[in-house]
């Protein structure tokens, strides 16, 4: 079911903006053990998927800002693409505190995938949201640990830095929930044989199963071994990106050793028409690799261990007025 919301905006956009919200189709987990294993077992040859107690987050190897993935859970999908491409609207520029709110969870726990603050950061960059808020005080004592992932002018390297800040800007896909324990998802699989990466394996699973019925999921996962492909943003365009491979060409790519931490903001398996970007996940490492997942590059030698929950509803905010076309 969808309803618009139509509420202030944020202070640094001065305007008005319509929030929109749907309600997702929440199959049991049991249910949803069955689906994805059959369907994960077609890319990789190893599977196991099953309902667990989830373990501390805050501990290693995950390193979040919160211990669980349970209590009101949803997907915020703010912004778009369109605010980056061709060329970036700089006043672009948001809050999770007040996202929260208009997500009706002022102290959420949000993980996931988004571009950094630049007027913080001081350049473009890949974000990985890990924070819980508190709003009892606001951002001053909302427990953070995002970071962010820059490129390196000096020699094209990936930089990874911690964020002190509430702000993000551009577009972001977040899993929020009150950050509780509970019953959730484990998901471990190894040794890759199709061609879909872990993400997009477990989301066209859920579409094949469920069809134009949403069904959306956010989490962590970890990849235990091997490599991947990930994207950093280098520093804004100054001409304009208008195609697939003008931003191939832009974007700084790099193949990264395990072990990373990667923050599944939004994995849904349909879109009900709110211009939703059906998968997103960032990552970060404690050996300073990060950035944008595409997919592993060693299939053989690949592991992934991950905890997941489902998303109750998606709020879409600040929804771009028209849909992003690249050429081919």
């Amino acid at each position: 079911m969808l309803t618009r919301l139509s509420v202030p905006s944020l202070k640094m956009l001065a305007k008005t903006f319509q929030v929109e919200k749907f309600t997702l189709h929440c199959p049991s987990l049991q249910e949803l053990t069955e689906v994805l294993k059959n369907g994960l077992a077609l890319n990789f040859a190893n599977v196991d998927v099953k309902i667990s107690d989830c373990p501390n987050l805050q501990i290693a190897p995950f390193h979040l800002a919160a211990p669980g993935l349970c209590g009101s859970t949803r997907i915020a999908d703010v912004g778009g693409a369109q605010n980056l491409l061709p060329l970036p609207n700089l006043d672009k520029v948001y809050n999770f505190v007040d996202i929260a709110k208009q997500i009706d969870l002022p102290e959420a726990f949000i993980i996931g995938a988004g571009a950094g603050p630049h007027r913080h950061v001081g350049v473009n960059s890949e974000m990985m949201s890990n924070l819980k808020l508190n709003m009892q005080c606001g951002s001053n004592c909302a427990a953070i640990q995002t970071r962010v992932c820059t490129v390196n002018t000096e020699d094209g390297s990936c930089k990874q830095m911690p964020l002190n800040s509430t702000e993000f800007s551009l577009l972001g896909n977040f899993f929020c929930s009150e950050g509780k324990p509970g019953k959730v998802l484990e998901i471990i699989a190894t040794k890759r044989t199709g061609e879909e990466n872990f993400i997009s394996c477990i989301r066209k699973t859920l579409a094949q199963k469920y069809g134009d019925q949403p069904v959306g999921l956010g989490g962590a996962f970890i990849i235990q071994r091997g490599k991947a492909k990930l994207h950093v943003m280098p520093a804004f365009s100054e001409t304009p990106l208008k195609s697939e491979n003008d931003v191939n060409q832009w974007l700084k790519f790099y193949d990264v050793p395990a072990p990373l931490i990667c923050l599944t903001g939004e994995c849904i398996s349909h879109d009900p028409g709110l211009d939703l970007r059906l998968e997103h996940t960032h990552c970060f490492s404690m050996h300073g690799g990060g950035g944008h997942y595409h997919y592993d590059t060693t299939p053989e030698d690949i592991m992934y261990h991950g905890y997941f929950n489902i998303a109750q509803s998606v709020y879409r905010v600040d929804k771009p007025a028209e849909e992003l076309k690249l050429s081919s």
